[in-house]
């Protein structure tokens, strides 16, 4: 079987959140989808659970972070530099902040910082590993 991810985060509008994700390009799997949770695919290997606050309980008493907190950023490569522009300005049309954080550009690797409406960070990025820099 192949390894997978499966990165499960709290959000307080579970339908809300599902029109977001959808817009930056995930597919929902109505398999593991009810009205307390939504799986969305942004590959074979990348799932993302969107768990209702009550449904987030049931796996843990620890506190949810305030939309301001960054606990974690989730990097998730594209496949060019419009990609990434065209996720920000996704994010920015459906409830979330674009460019949370200074934009990055480096020639061989571009990304940019968005929010979506819970305040989880995600970093869209695309690099081409042929015109990095001898040296790194």
């Amino acid at each position: 079987m192949t390894r997978m991810i499966f990165i499960n985060l709290p959000v307080r509008d579970l339908q809300k959140s599902m029109v977001f994700y959808t817009a930056l390009g995930f597919t929902n799997n109505p398999h593991f989808t009810d009205d307390t949770a939504a799986c969305m695919v942004w590959s074979e290997a990348i799932h993302v659970m969107l768990l209702t606050h009550a449904k987030w309980r049931t796996f843990t008493s620890r506190e949810i972070p305030p939309p301001s907190a960054s606990e974690v950023m989730l990097a998730i490569s594209c496949e060019s530099r419009h990609a990434v522009d065209a996720m920000n300005e996704a994010a920015a049309a459906h409830g979330g902040t674009a460019d949370i954080n200074p934009v990055q550009d480096l020639g061989f690797m571009c990304n940019r910082n968005l929010a979506d409406p819970d305040g989880h960070v995600w970093e869209a990025m695309w690099m081409d590993p042929a015109a990095i820099p001898a040296g790194g």
